[in-house]
């Protein structure tokens, strides 16, 4: 059969880009724009800005960064999917995806990969959950069946699920060496709000003084 020439061109699925770090931001835009099947349609620097852009252009997927100005990726998820069932949503951070991905998952995401990963395998990822499927790596994967069979009454009873979003991004920095100063600087919060979530931590997990709060971050971290 004789091919059509003028038959009209793959329609590319428009992807949003929210994450605060304009050189990321505009590299990852350069690499998506000239796949054949994707193009950027808009950009974020913070949830604030991407909600009503979102709502507005209905992108087929909204890649997301999880340490974000204001409210952090997690939260700019759970108010997507509470406005937004269409959109997919696949987080790329530098956070440890074993920390993170579970808590994605839960509160909508589709799929979790690190920034380290090459541009192969973000345009792999990226493809997979347009196509409808969960994207996390092998061996978060191995664990989704256990973490699904858990009741949500032995959640609440594991002190680690008491925290909310921030405070889990604050434990982790803690467990990495990051000092208070660093820990705002990282997650563009003020110093008297990182002091506020430390403190929070520490009386949700039941520790006696900031040093144990701070071996608590440690062995945590290093545990995965």
């Amino acid at each position: 059969m004789a091919k059509n020439l003028n038959s009209p061109p793959a329609v590319r699925k428009q992807v949003f880009l929210v994450e605060d770090h304009p050189t990321f931001r505009e590299g990852l835009a350069q690499i998506l724009n000239g796949e054949p099947d994707l193009a950027v349609c808009g950009q974020a620097g913070s949830a604030e800005e991407a909600l009503p852009a979102i709502a507005r252009l209905m992108p087929d997927l909204a890649l997301v960064d999880i340490s974000l100005p204001g409210k952090n990726g997690l939260e700019l998820i759970k108010e997507l999917r509470q406005k937004n069932r269409k959109t997919k949503i696949l987080v790329i951070s530098m956070h440890d995806e074993a920390l993170y991905a579970n808590r994605v998952l839960r509160a909508g995401g589709d799929g979790y990969i690190m920034k380290q990963e090459d541009t192969e395998e973000i345009m792999d990822a990226i493809r997979d959950i347009l196509a409808g499927h969960i994207y996390v790596s092998e061996e978060v994967m191995a664990t989704l069946p256990k973490a699904a069979a858990r009741s949500a009454a032995r959640q609440k009873d594991r002190p680690i699920d008491r925290l909310t979003d921030p405070e889990l991004e604050v434990l982790e920095m803690l467990g990495r060496g990051k000092d208070e100063s660093e820990i705002a600087r990282e997650l563009q919060m003020t110093a008297p709000a990182v002091k506020t979530h430390a403190a929070a931590i520490q009386k949700k997990l039941k520790l006696k003084s900031a040093n144990a709060l701070l071996r608590y971050a440690v062995c945590w971290v290093e545990a995965g």
